[in-house]
């Protein structure tokens, strides 16, 4: 009999099942047996819409069997079955493994972040067994095939012999090593165990024999063994269990089963409702952003079901995007089996149920800002980027809803707050919510655009998220308190008695100051004497809604429009170089024009901003020092 190769994707899957080290090979039993569940789910939903079928919910079941002398582990269901055509594409190749290189990038983690992740759970029973084999018959054929493989160096499909429609996997436990007891997976209670852990709610029967005790026949204290088949699953969703009922550990293997992440959820939410609208739901806000949460290949939505039946994998109607990182499940009596993706669009009770989900979260979302304030901090650590995109999008319109949710970094407490705390600590005497914006904390301390600002003792956020300031632009005000730029043409700040007045000295130096801003007339809007410089010599700011941040985030964007801040070069009348522009200007305008340019190009670098002719700039430096 001819052996076929894997595909070459599959193959290196293979491998590293085959010699690996993982902690978690129990979860290939989970594997297996939500194949199992899927396989009689298909039958289910097919019985649907074909008359000439019947679903007798009795008659499907999953079996467990594990004969210890022969070290096999028999699972088997009475499920819909696998033509051969099937078996070589379910078995042969990776679903979504997408590129080799998912093997290079996964092969370091531990096997429970890889199982599932790429729709390999079959793979995963090689972690265990020296031969795999699958007896399969499928609906309405009269044929049935065994698929047998010993792992990377390929698999065998041959005809063979079997009564009932369904599949039966077989696998030949490997021997035990120094480091493993694969004798475990033969033990009747670690297999109660397992299934209890993750499977205990899948929705049909998972069987198995199990020994038990009882008195011997005439005897009041010898005891025999003897064995009964058994279900050990509980078959009850959990979403239908009274919440008291469950635990913490309960609500983390459900999130596990169903494959919702690879991480532990922050917080779970249970919510039963019987109302207008009858429904159960149990989201899950998660610890960690998924791989591909940022990029459009991400598909939000929950699962939602009908009267316990699973009829859309991912409704995203349910869920706002600004909460898509949510996780979890739907269930109503109140919606039909067959409704179809477009009625749903327009489906009121869907709407209702969507718009309640909305405020369930919220409110959770706040309940945990205020009482788990750490744990609240690693989900905004994860996923306050999509609250601000939240608030951006859309011009706004959500801007109530999220805007108690946002935290940003403060000059004074040296950690997040958020703007309900910020505004409660404003001296009267403040006007305005004041941020700097930058790539880093530690840059944006050190900007001069500060000074002024922080000697008045006045908290400034630290934006480093590029949609920060563009959703701030959206807030507008919070608590009716203005947002305002350090880099801002006017701060609303008056300045301090010890300094001159600046109108005057703008007049008193306008000569000077319009000469220099003819020098760059090209590159800024005006040249000033700046009210908020202490120490430094110079600093940019802006005029108009763009900022200088702004400029720098659109202008990297695909498709750069050269937009541009309206930039205006700002001068410490009070510092030292003032003084020599002063005299450059009475006595040589040629080194006027070379400290104007030095100083332009000092404010761009300040900013993070390129510098036009950096050989000019570095020339430039040179004939001072000489």
């Amino acid at each position: 009999m001819e052996k076929k190769q894997f595909q070459a994707e599959s193959k290196r899957l293979l491998e590293m099942m085959i010699n690996s080290i993982y902690s978690h090979k129990e979860i290939f039993l989970r594997e297996l047996i939500s194949n199992a569940s899927d396989a009689i789910d298909k039958i289910y939903y097919k019985a649907l819409t074909d008359d000439t079928l019947s679903f007798d919910k009795d008659s499907y079941y999953i079996k467990l069997v594990a004969d210890k002398e022969n070290r096999t582990l028999k699972i088997s269901d009475t499920g819909i079955g696998m033509t051969k055509e099937e078996l070589e594409n379910n078995l042969g190749i990776i679903a979504k493994s997408g590129s080799l290189a998912f093997k290079n990038e996964n092969e370091s983690k531990d096997g429970y972040d890889i199982i599932g992740q790429f729709g390999v759970g079959f793979y995963s029973a090689f972690m265990v067994a020296d031969v795999v084999t699958v007896i399969s018959k499928a609906l309405g054929s009269d044929e049935a095939f065994k698929w047998e493989s010993t792992g990377a160096d390929g698999y065998t499909i041959e005809p063979y012999e079997k009564d009932s429609v369904g599949t039966e996997i077989l696998l030949k436990i490997k021997e035990n090593t120094e480091d493993e007891n694969y004798d475990e997976y033969l033990e009747e209670y670690r297999l109660k165990s397992i299934i209890k852990k993750y499977s205990d709610f899948i929705r049909y029967p998972i069987k198995m024999d199990v020994t038990e005790r009882k008195l011997k026949e005439g005897s009041e204290n010898e005891f025999e063994d003897y064995r009964e088949e058994q279900i050990i699953n509980s078959m009850v969703p959990i979403w239908r269990k009274n919440k008291s009922e469950l635990t913490a550990e309960d609500y983390e293997n459900f999130y596990s089963e169903k494959r919702y992440g690879f991480d532990k959820p922050i917080k779970h939410i249970h919510i039963s409702v019987d109302g207008a609208v009858r429904y159960n739901a149990i989201l899950f806000i998660p610890e960690k952003t998924p791989f591909d949460y940022y990029t459009k290949e991400y598909e939000k939505g929950l699962e939602l079901y009908s009267n316990g039946v699973l009829i859309m994998n991912k409704c995203s109607d349910l869920l706002p995007d600004y909460f898509s990182f949510v996780k979890g499940m739907v269930d109503s009596e109140d919606l039909s089996l067959n409704i179809s993706r477009e009625i749903l669009q327009h489906d009121r009770q869907l709407k209702l149920i969507a718009k309640n989900i909305n405020k369930k979260i919220k409110s959770e979302l706040q309940s945990l800002l205020k009482n788990e304030r750490e744990k609240y901090e690693e989900f905004y650590q994860s996923f306050g980027r999509q609250l601000k995109y939240g608030i951006y999008s859309d011009f706004g319109s959500n801007k109530e809803t999220l805007q108690d949710l946002l935290m940003f970094y403060s000059s004074k407490e040296k950690k997040v707050v958020t703007l309900d705390e910020y505004v409660s600590r404003m001296p009267e005497d403040q006007k305005y919510i004041y941020y700097a914006s930058g790539e880093t904390y530690e840059r944006i301390e050190k900007l001069p655009q500060t000074e002024l600002v922080a000697e008045k003792g006045y908290e400034i956020l630290y934006f480093t998220d590029d949609i920060d300031e563009f959703a701030i632009k959206m807030v507008m005000t919070y608590k009716d308190k203005e947002f305002k730029s350090v880099s801002s043409g006017d701060l609303g700040i008056e300045a301090e008695d010890s300094h001159k007045n600046t109108e005057s000295e703008e007049q008193e130096n306008k000569d000077l100051l319009g000469y220099m801003k003819q020098i760059l007339s090209d590159k800024v809007k005006d040249v000033r004497a700046s009210k908020r410089l202490k120490t430094h010599p110079v600093c940019l700011s802006t005029d108009g809604e763009v900022t200088i941040e702004m400029e720098k985030i659109l202008n990297a964007m695909p498709g750069n429009q050269n937009i541009k801040a309206d930039k205006v070069l700002e001068i410490n009348t009070n510092h030292e170089v003032f003084q020599s522009l002063k005299d450059a200007y009475e006595k040589d305008q040629e080194k006027l024009n070379l400290y104007t340019h030095l100083l332009y190009n000092q404010a761009l670098l300040i900013e993070g901003l390129p510098i036009y002719d950096p050989v000019e700039f570095t020339n430039d430096i040179c004939k001072i020092m000489v």
